[in-house]
């Protein structure tokens, strides 16, 4: 990763007139995030899969 490429991308994004969520990929890690905003409050959580493991993208795989 070049030093000016940014470490996280956003891969999914539902915005709504409040409210949004969205799924963010560490692109170091490969791991899927979760973040839940609505007003002033938001949350951020890892994805995870059927098992509980966090769900992890080909680095190869994530687009900017």
């Amino acid at each position: 990763m070049a030093k000016k490429e940014k470490r996280f991308v956003t891969v999914y994004n539902d915005e709504g007139f409040a409210a949004a969520k969205e799924i963010i990929v560490d692109r170091v890690t490969g791991v899927n995030y979760l973040f839940v905003h609505e007003g002033y409050a938001g949350g951020l959580s890892p994805l995870l899969d059927a098992q509980g493991k966090p769900v992890v993208t080909p680095i190869n795989d994530i687009e900017e």
